[in-house]
């Protein structure tokens, strides 16, 4: 959510940074500016809406200036309007932020107070104010962040530059991620790597608290207390080159057809094909010792987990507690000495969820982290790091960072069971050969493409969709509705089958499409009962299911969507590719904006 780049050229860096926003939309955003420092000036172009809006404002009206700021805002404090978009100026400071600042009305009350007038709705220009007062008072620019950073209280990533100053560029963090990228006579501040790809590939992350002076020669990091500190840098190892849709329609359509492949690359990671085993990263503590797991998340992440809860009971019997992110400090969890907790999260840097392991580890539990960034805040405070390897993820709408996290939790499930002790070598034997199979059930899915897309209009239609499923199929029902409210805007629920009769089958009529995910196996008679209620009730019934399944289920459907014959552990895997692609098909059918729906944001990094 929000994207931040900076940039102390060279040469003129307008262009620049409208190229590092491009590379941040991502992220999601609903308005989006750039400001340049240039003979002590500082000059602005913002505009609602999308990056192609600022790029028209920035051709009718160049910036000049080799020094510069950039922002994508997803509004939080005021409306996403032009004159809430960043960046911010307040008499010789420009600023642009990511996050929130919680105590940003006794701040901006406080500077009424005192006569200062206020432009925007928006938390970021209180803080603007904050640094301008300092800088009224004497201090200069460094002293004057340094005195206000410990009054903000909540998340932020801060970029800010000064009339005064054009040769510094002052960064800091505190539970939003911010990035310093290394040049040649040019420096950089970023949200993240993909932002400063093609700028640079040495790139340092700032820690919680730290705050960075930067200008062309120098990068200076202090921590909290303002002490200096040294962070490491590091190669990003981030393709310059923008990531391109190729020949798709959609940056979600790429990802869901790039599933197969990096689904093979996460569990050539995990599974030791020659010698039967699943192997995990090298870890200073005894996976045996683990008596209760609690697993943490978000969104599509949250439902991966819950696949996993499925799996860690069944193959290791190891207790697990599923939460929320956002509910989890709340609830005052009791946690045993001895406790696992596993965090599940695409960019490792969710608020909810590191707000969340944070609170795990001051309970003193062992943490476990998956993540799809290596270098995230979540990755460097595990004791273990599960990495995922999807690549960059642009379409907000999780795919392939979903079913790669589910890769690795059942990779993750089987080393449990066999350090606990309920795991022979021959069944370890028959779980890799499964999870093995995996990417080939999914190319397999992704064959019934184009009947699935034949499905949409009879969907695309309809103000309320359910989705049901029995045992593992339960959450995937839980993300397909989830993946078709994120993209299409109908309004979608996912059901336990057996929960229907106790109040959903109330909505049941012939105008709510029921989709069904029923592979054959020991549940599918169960959910075929269920889903026969809703036939007979006038319910307009989409099956997903193998041969089988569809022979016995599927003559008084209105759609059926065949799939491959897989092994139940992996059908999680394989059943993800058409509920993406049917949520796909849809939001395309009634023109939404697939890659980047409103509202919605890639990496939620406020609570």
């Amino acid at each position: 959510m929000c994207g931040i780049i900076g940039i102390l050229g060279q040469s003129a860096v307008a262009g620049r940074l409208l190229d590092g926003l491009r590379r941040l939309e991502y992220r999601g955003y609903d308005s989006a500016g750039i400001a340049t420092v240039h003979d002590g000036v500082i000059e602005r172009r913002r505009a609602e809406g999308k990056l192609n809006n600022l790029a028209e404002r920035l051709a009718a009206e160049p910036l000049a200036g080799n020094s510069g700021i950039a922002h994508t805002r997803w509004a939080t404090h005021g409306a996403p309007t032009e004159d809430n978009a960043h960046p911010h100026i307040v008499d010789d400071v420009v600023i642009v932020h990511n996050g929130i600042i919680e105590n940003f009305k006794p701040l901006r009350d406080e500077l009424i107070a005192e006569g200062r007038e206020f432009l925007s709705q928006t938390d970021t220009e209180v803080v603007a104010h904050l640094i301008a007062r300092e800088l009224a008072r004497g201090l200069p620019p460094r002293d004057a962040v340094a005195a206000v950073l410990p009054r903000l209280h909540g998340a932020f990533a801060l970029g800010v530059m000064f009339r005064s100053e054009p040769d510094l560029l002052i960064g800091a963090r505190l539970g939003a991620p911010l990035t310093v990228g290394y040049g040649e006579g040019e420096n950089y501040l970023g949200s993240d790597a993909i932002a400063l790809a093609p700028l640079s590939q040495r790139i340092a992350y700032l820690e919680e608290g730290d705050w960075v002076a930067i200008t062309r020669a120098r990068v200076e990091i202090f921590d909290r207390d303002n002490r200096p500190v040294t962070r490491p840098i590091v190669e990003s190892g981030i393709s310059g080159q923008l990531v391109e849709k190729g020949n798709h329609r959609h940056f979600m359509q790429k990802e869901i057809y790039e599933q197969p492949v990096v689904v093979a690359q996460t569990l050539r990671s995990y599974l030791r094909r020659l010698e039967n085993k699943v192997a995990l990263p090298d870890m200073d503590f005894d996976l045996a010792g683990v008596k209760r797991v609690t697993i943490v998340a978000c969104g599509t992440s949250f439902y991966a987990g819950m696949v996993a809860k499925y799996w860690f009971e069944q193959f290791a019997r190891v207790p697990v507690d599923l939460d929320v992110a956002s509910e989890f400090r709340y609830r005052q969890p009791v946690l045993e000495p001895g406790g696992l907790a596993l965090f599940v999260s695409q960019s490792g840097e969710t608020a909810d969820t590191l707000a969340a392991l944070r609170h795990a580890r001051a309970e003193g539990q062992t943490i476990a982290v998956v993540v799809n960034v290596p270098t995230s805040s979540m990755a460097r405070e595990a004791d273990l790091l599960l990495p995922t390897h999807a690549g960059p993820e642009i379409g907000v709408a999780s795919t392939k960072a979903f079913t790669c996290q589910l890769a690795v939790l059942a990779a993750f499930a089987a080393n449990l069971a066999r350090a606990k002790g309920r795991m022979d070598a021959d069944e370890e034997k028959e779980i890799v050969a499964q999870l093995a199979e995996a990417p080939a059930a999914m190319n397999a899915a992704l064959a019934r493409d184009e009947a699935i897309e034949a499905i949409a209009p009879l969907i695309a239609p309809a103000r309320d969709v359910l989705y049901l499923g029995r045992g593992p199929d339960y959450p995937m029902a839980l993300e397909g509705a989830l993946k078709l409210k994120e993209i299409s805007y109908i309004h979608a629920e996912g059901y336990a089958a057996g929960e229907m009769k106790h109040g959903p089958i109330a909505l049941i009529d012939d105008a709510v499409p029921v989709i069904v995910i029923a592979p054959s196996g020991p549940l599918f008679d169960k959910t075929v009962s269920n889903m026969q209620e809703v036939q007979a009730r006038g319910g307009k019934v989409v099956l997903i299911s193998d041969a089988e399944g569809i022979a016995a289920a599927g003559d008084k459907c209105l759609a059926t969507i065949e799939m491959p014959c897989v092994h139940p552990l992996i059908a999680p895997l394989a059943y993800a590719v058409p509920v993406q692609l049917l949520a796909y098909h849809v939001a395309v059918a009634k023109g939404t904006d697939v890659d980047q729906p409103r509202n919605l944001a890639k990496s939620v990094t406020v609570e």
